[in-house]
């Protein structure tokens, strides 16, 4: 049975890793914070008019009421329900949790949380292919390269640390120990 004893947080001195692992816990971070202000911002949107909401904000951005997307996307707002608006918060909240939980983990170097990081960054790389052949942009462009660059820096910590852990299990890795 495993020992409950509390694991010590290596420093960034001790593991090279570390400082990289860091800076994607920081970003995963970021995006759970994000995804909170989104749940917020949808639970404050309950029992309001939607399509006056939407409309305000179109003629504040100088569209035109009248034109095909702001049309689209005030349609699209007087269609939502309250029950829509619980349940992007929920999800909204339900990311932020995983988020938060993968930071977490990343900052304190636990081997779970690579493999949540390569899993769920994993997951959505087609669809962010997907997307940038059905139109190229800046943002899906860096959106792709970052996912990409998290993907692959996780799964090569995990290959080095599993390649590690074999020297270190091998008679040559034990020698080498003592």
């Amino acid at each position: 049975m495993k020992s409950l004893r509390r694991r010590p947080v290596p420093s960034p001195s001790k593991a090279p890793d570390l400082r990289g692992m860091r800076v994607v816990a920081a970003f995963e971070a970021v995006k759970g914070v994000l995804a909170t202000l989104v749940g917020i911002a949808a639970l404050s949107l309950i029992h309001k008019d939607m399509q006056q909401i939407a409309e305000t904000l179109v003629g504040r951005l100088h569209l035109d009421l009248n034109a095909l997307y702001p049309r689209i996307f005030i349609d699209a707002a007087a269609r939502l329900s309250d029950s829509s608006l619980w349940l992007l918060a929920a999800l909204a909240f339900g990311y932020a949790a995983l988020r938060s939980v993968e930071a977490w983990g990343l900052w304190r170097a636990r081997h779970w949380a690579q493999w949540l990081a390569v899993a769920v960054g994993g997951i959505y790389l087609p669809v962010e292919i997907y997307e940038l052949f059905h139109g190229l942009s800046a943002v899906k462009a860096a959106t792709l390269t970052a996912n990409v660059g998290i993907v692959l820096y996780m799964a090569n910590s995990l290959w080095r640390s599993r390649r590690k852990r074999a020297a270190g299990a091998s008679p040559e890795g034990a020698a080498a120990r003592r």
